[in-house]
């Protein structure tokens, strides 16, 4: 039985195992292993090529998160609109500083947060919001922007999974005041472990971000502001120099392997992802709908194919969330996607073969459509 991963991590590391263990001699021969000249290659590098001003390496993308709203000074009696669909993180971070999370419920093409219910979210406490660029496909910035102006928000993107993802032809993390990234390993641009980055055209902004990252210090043992420990090490920061050179052609990779079951799935009574007019998505999870969803889920696994749900459970429904006073049905969109979202193998080390098996496995799930996904030696029947 052909078997197809959620992710290779493995296959990826072959290609450029060689480059990265000469990466890892060189730190160890520096002996430099906090902040070392890897860290600032590494923020200098991702700022170029997102086209923004500034750019700081932090532990991991949920530190990345708390360190912004500590940046923006948002704290206890706050407020900052958040999507329910979304990793945890995302609301956890808004929490952890004493803030109150606003679930916002999502639109159901992008299962981005929906700028046209921001505006019903908004009391005079809320201080920012924070947009989900989801699976790799950029919110409505513009949109959700203008409501943020009129209110006298801050724009804190959560861009984990959409590095190499556009908005009418601007980088995501870009488009709002600051934004933040993860470096966990199955993202796109993935490390060998935990890391993160925060993005900024705010040169005060990075300041006082480079400062919290390190205890708040402003020189060696002088802390102008409580921080925490949110730095990165030199050798993950080595590797991540090491991975960036593959991020283009690995983002192309998953676009094309997007395109083919956008092509094989068509017929079938799944709903592929939408592909909004206004930006190039990066595909970190390729996730469909389907009305049978677990049952879908329970045949692919059977027929060797990884899949998976992201997310079950919406954050507003979730227990630690529930002194915050949400009931079922009150993000009825999100509620409806989390109980049909289903993600497919998109990773970059996937062959046609490998997707053709998965729409076959859908196809025969539904009784229709399986010799058209095979590959086509085996139609010819070679």
């Amino acid at each position: 039985m052909r078997s197809v991963s959620m992710i290779d991590l493995q296959g990826e590391f072959e290609l450029f195992g060689a480059e990265v263990r000469r990466a890892v001699d060189e730190v160890l021969a520096g002996q430099q292993f906090i902040g070392g000249p890897q860290v600032a290659e590494l923020e200098a590098r991702i700022a170029a090529r997102l086209g923004a001003e500034h750019a700081v390496a932090v532990s991991n993308g949920t530190d990345a998160l708390l360190c912004a709203l500590m940046a923006l000074d948002i704290g206890a009696g706050d407020e900052v609109a958040v999507p329910s669909f979304t990793f945890f993180a995302t609301a956890g971070s808004v929490a952890r500083v004493g803030a109150r999370p606003v679930f916002v419920d999502i639109d159901p093409r992008t299962f981005n947060l929906d700028a046209d219910k921001l505006e019903a979210a908004i009391s005079p406490r809320t201080r920012a919001v924070m947009p989900v660029h989801l699976f790799g496909q950029c919110a409505d910035m513009d949109a959700i922007n203008a409501v943020a102006r009129r209110h006298g928000m801050a724009v804190i993107e959560d861009a984990a999974q959409a590095i190499g993802a556009t908005y009418r032809g601007r980088a995501a993390c870009t488009l709002g005041d600051v934004a933040c990234l993860s470096f966990y390993p199955t993202k796109n641009l993935g490390g060998f472990g935990e890391g993160g980055m925060i993005v900024t055209n705010d040169a005060e902004r990075a300041a006082v971000c480079r400062q919290l990252r390190n205890h708040g210090e402003s020189q060696r043992y002088h802390h102008d502001r409580v921080g925490g420990n949110f730095r990165l090490d030199t050798l993950k920061a080595a590797i991540l120099l090491v991975k960036l050179r593959y991020l283009d052609e690995f983002n192309r990779r998953r676009r094309a392997h997007a395109a083919l079951y956008d092509a094989l799935l068509t017929d079938l009574p799944v709903t592929v992802p939408h592909r909004a007019s206004f930006g190039e998505p990066v595909y970190h999870h390729y996730s469909i709908l389907s009305d049978r969803r677990d049952e879908l889920m329970a045949h692919l696994r059977a027929c060797g194919v990884g899949c998976g749900v992201y997310y079950p459970v919406p954050l507003h429904l979730q227990k630690c969330f529930s002194d915050l006073g949400y009931a079922p049905g009150s993000l009825p969109i999100t509620e409806q996607v989390c109980g049909r979202i289903l993600s497919l193998p998109v990773h970059p080390m996937l062959q046609e073969a490998d997707l053709r098996h998965v729409a076959a496995c859908i196809g025969e799930f539904h009784g229709a459509g399986a010799r058209r996904a095979q590959p086509a030696a085996a139609q010819r029947g070679a």
